[in-house]
């Protein structure tokens, strides 16, 4: 089920996004995912539109629309390969003409898991907070 993000979700959120973090971005230090743990609990989440995608246990992914943005779509390392992000990836296309979002290039996977679900690249650039090249890629419907 997708349902729109309550607070009482917050600490698996963070849990999810910090573990997938380090995971998908293991070309940049662990270090600096943790050193943004707080700025996501008390500013960038509150500040977004947030769904969530659970089963009858727990919460097992979530994503965040800064206006048409997708700023994050994260799923439980546990859970990754189950269809769970191309639902919530599904359910915020349906709320939006235009998406964007970005991706490090160093990132394949989501990369071309993006590019599997329709979005294409509108340029290259470097992300001024980590120096890493990334994909700005946009989404129409």
């Amino acid at each position: 089920m997708i349902r729109a993000f309550e607070h009482r979700d917050m600490e698996r959120v963070l849990d999810i996004w910090l573990s997938a973090s380090i995971k998908a971005h293991d070309f940049i230090d662990a270090f600096y995912w943790q050193s943004y743990l707080e700025a996501m609990r008390d500013v960038y989440i509150p500040a977004s539109e947030t769904y969530v995608i659970e089963d009858q246990s727990q919460v097992m992914g979530f994503c965040c629309l800064l206006g048409n943005q997708l700023a994050a779509l994260f799923i439980d390392r546990d859970q990754q390969g189950k269809g769970l992000g191309k639902q919530l990836l599904g359910h915020v296309k349906s709320l939006r003409d235009e998406l964007t979002l970005t991706v490090y290039k160093e990132n394949a996977p989501s990369f071309a898991f993006y590019q599997s679900q329709g979005f294409g690249v509108a340029k290259e650039q470097i992300d001024e907070q980590t120096g890493c090249g990334e994909y700005l890629m946009v989404h129409k419907a």
